[in-house]
């Protein structure tokens, strides 16, 4: 179980990439979206949403918290169960779109490195809630922010495609 967790974690190898580890390993999270935004389709679900994106978050935590202790390093930067599990977050209630899905990983990594108060705080807490909560905040950033471009700008080229 524990090479399991630790495969995981670093997203099947994409997590040891040895430049931007973390936005090489968000990319496992586009074929997870799109199974995710499939949900909102056949169901009309922004609740069913909600429910998995709350459902992977809270499996990401003892995944990184076992890769902590296998890698003896806080928050390593191999371990990027973090960001591909917390990513569907900021895709709530959008629709399936290359220019919104390309806004939702700029975004989600833009507030994922910079880490807005209180992202930057939570980063502070041990184990895996800590590796985990700092990225969910940040998704909920970006999350926020999609809506915004998606709304004002995006809209119409989603009305055009």
């Amino acid at each position: 179980m524990k090479k399991l967790a630790v495969l995981l974690a670093n997203g099947f190898g994409l997590g040891l990439s040895p430049i931007a580890s973390g936005t090489v390993g968000t990319l496992l999270a586009l074929p997870i979206v799109w199974l995710f935004c499939q949900l909102l389709e056949v169901s009309g679900g922004v609740v069913w949403q909600c429910v998995i994106a709350l459902g992977l978050s809270l499996l990401a935590i003892p995944i990184c918290s076992v890769a902590e202790k296998h890698y003896g390093t806080k928050d390593d930067g191999r371990i990027v169960a973090d960001e591909y599990l917390t990513f569907p977050i900021c895709m709530i209630g959008l629709p399936w779109n290359p220019w919104v899905l390309l806004v939702a990983f700029l975004s989600c990594r833009f507030f994922d490195i910079v880490k807005p108060p209180p992202a930057n705080q939570l980063q502070r807490i041990r184990g895996g809630f800590g590796i985990v909560v700092d990225d969910v905040m940040a998704s909920l950033y970006s999350l926020a922010f999609n809506y915004l471009v998606f709304r004002f700008v995006l809209v119409k080229f989603v009305e055009l495609g």
